[in-house]
C-alpha cells in the first residue's frame, strides 16, 4: 500500500508547478484534514468531496502559492521544545512556511501548536 499523503501532497505539487487550477486527490481523513490545515492558511482556495464510482475523491482549487510541498518521513516524534529545530530543517525562512502537525488535540499547523505548548508527529512542511 503506497502512502496516500505523500501521493496527494505530491499530485498536488506537479500541478502547482504546472499552472493548473485543480486537481482530483483520494478522501482521506488524513488527506482531508491536511487540506483543511493547508485552506485555513491560504495555501489552497477550496476543496469539495465527490464521489468517483465506489471511491471518494477531493476536487481541489489551486491558489498558485505553494513553492514546495511533501510529507516528513519518518514522522519524527515532536515536543514544544523540539520545533525550532525542525522549522530550521524543512522551510527556508522564518514566518515564510509552515510544518503540519499531527497531535492530540487533531491535525494543525507548527504556530498552533506553539500557542498551544503541545508536541506531536510530523506530517507534512508546505512553502
Amino acid at each position: 500500500m503506497s502512502d496516500l499523503l505523500a501521493d496527494s501532497l505530491n499530485k498536488i505539487k506537479v500541478y502547482e508547478n504546472t499552472g493548473r487550477a485543480e486537481c482530483t486527490v483520494a478522501a482521506t481523513k488524513l488527506v482531508k484534514s491536511v487540506l483543511e490545515a493547508l485552506k485555513k492558511s491560504g495555501y489552497i482556495m477550496e476543496m469539495q468531496e465527490l464521489a468517483e464510482g465506489k471511491f471518494k475523491v477531493l476536487k481541489v482549487t489551486l491558489s498558485n502559492k505553494i513553492n514546495d510541498i511533501g510529507v516528513v518521513k519518518p514522522r519524527h516524534a515532536v515536543t514544544f521544545d523540539d520545533y525550532q529545530r525542525y522549522e530550521v530543517r524543512y522551510i527556508p525562512s522564518k514566518d515564510f512556511g509552515m510544518l503540519i502537525v499531527s497531535t492530540s488535540q487533531g491535525i494543525m499547523t507548527n504556530k498552533e501548536a506553539k500557542e498551544k505548548h503541545i508536541g506531536g508527529r510530523l506530517l507534512a512542511y508546505v512553502y
